[in-house]
């Protein structure tokens, strides 16, 4: 009945889908655990008229313009640059750390010294990891990284993810730089926006095809089984001769036979204030103070009005599979989660009607924009393989 059987409608699954039901005029059907479409990105306007991101903030940008024109046929834009603050010793500044952080938190004359050795040694807009800014032989940058390591990044980084900076893998600590410019925004990519009427009709529209049937609800394994000694996929119990795309754990697809991989999860609260404004930018990051990382005060992302406010503070925890109040969120990147996602990729690559897309599938953070990409990728290669 099937062409095609996906599971999971982020938008790995989703852009896939729409590919195969527009392009290819294949039937598929999509299987998602959750009562919605869209995955981590999925939102809503609640009674005050504000959307809200309902796992965390979601920001699209991107230098791919094929990711951009693409998902462009499913919305209108509304530009927005990002900025966010750090509370440093009850002073706001930019974050990531950059020039102007610099002149908040040294007096005038220390700033400027700092600031042309910054720039003498790295160049002007350009990013510098904290952990190599740590080797500097200059005694000025040796403060000032020692300063932005204790008071940025060290304690942010270990609520986030339960384990010290040096304990991470390196692509993770690069993502959170010394920025070398007066810049302020968190992004540089040449598209920033937000879509106009919010993610979840991105989804609605990129789904609506006759091709594609959607089941939600839906655990993946009340209907699909893998016979491991013929390596064939089985559908409701008869041989699946289509081809299944798998954007969940890949450890659960193989009911964790090596172990779970591990992840950090969140724990969102969300505060409904009878206020116009709560903060000064969208999302403000405490490093050093409470529990809870940053809060995220969703009406300035689309400048909507309203006499009430809803903020989000997000609690790093531990990921539990047998806990359904948790999501997999961040995969913790070291040698021996690599080694243990190889081993279930191995297992993956002796099936030949399986292929795997996404942040769970694959085991990797991605931005938004690099799941959008992958997915694209992914059907070229299902087109040229036939």
């Amino acid at each position: 009945m099937f062409d095609y059987i996906i599971v999971g409608a982020g938008f790995s699954g989703s852009v896939i889908a729409e590919r195969i039901a527009n392009v290819l005029n294949k039937k598929v059907l999509i299987i998602e655990k959750k009562n919605h479409l869209g995955g981590h990105c999925y939102d809503f306007k609640n009674k005050n008229g504000i959307t809200i991101h309902k796992y965390g903030p979601h920001i699209f940008h991107t230098n791919f313009e094929n990711v951009y024109t693409y998902l462009s046929k499913f919305t209108e834009w509304k530009p927005y640059q990002h900025k966010v603050l750090g509370v440093i010793d009850g002073q706001k500044i930019p974050i990531p750390f950059n020039l102007n952080s610099l002149q908040k938190i040294f007096s005038e004359e220390k700033a400027k010294v700092i600031s042309k050795k910054l720039i003498a040694n790295y160049g002007f807009g350009t990013n510098v990891p904290i952990l190599d800014l740590l080797k500097s032989d200059d005694k000025d940058l040796k403060k000032l990284a020692e300063f932005i390591y204790e008071k940025v990044f060290k304690n942010y980084t270990m609520k986030q993810w339960g384990i010290t900076p040096d304990q991470i893998d390196p692509a993770v600590t690069a993502r959170v730089p010394v920025s070398i410019s007066n810049d302020d925004r968190y992004f540089h990519d040449k598209f920033q926006f937000m879509p106009v009427k919010g993610y979840s009709q991105i989804f609605d529209k990129m789904l609506s095809h006759k091709n594609i049937e959607i089941l939600l609800n839906t655990n993946f394994k009340d209907l699909i089984k893998l016979d491991e000694n013929l390596k064939q996929v089985f559908f409701k119990g008869k041989i699946f001769t289509g081809q299944l795309i798998f954007t969940g754990s890949i450890d659960e697809l193989f009911e964790y036979k090596f172990g779970y991989l591990p992840y950090r999860s969140l724990k969102i609260e969300f505060e409904n204030l009878p206020e116009k404004e709560f903060q000064t930018a969208a999302v403000e990051n405490y490093p050093n103070d409470f529990d809870f990382t940053r809060i995220t005060e969703f009406k300035k992302f689309m400048n909507e009005q309203s006499d009430f406010t809803t903020i989000a503070r997000e609690f790093p925890l531990s990921y539990n599979p047998k806990n359904d109040d948790l999501n997999p969120y961040y995969p913790i990147r070291n040698i021996d989660n690599d080694k243990l996602f190889e081993k279930y990729k191995s297992e993956v690559e002796q099936f030949p009607n399986i292929f795997l897309v996404g942040r769970l599938a694959e085991y990797k953070y991605f931005n938004m924009d690099n799941v959008i990409n992958n997915s694209l990728n992914l059907f070229d290669k299902l087109v040229k393989n036939g």
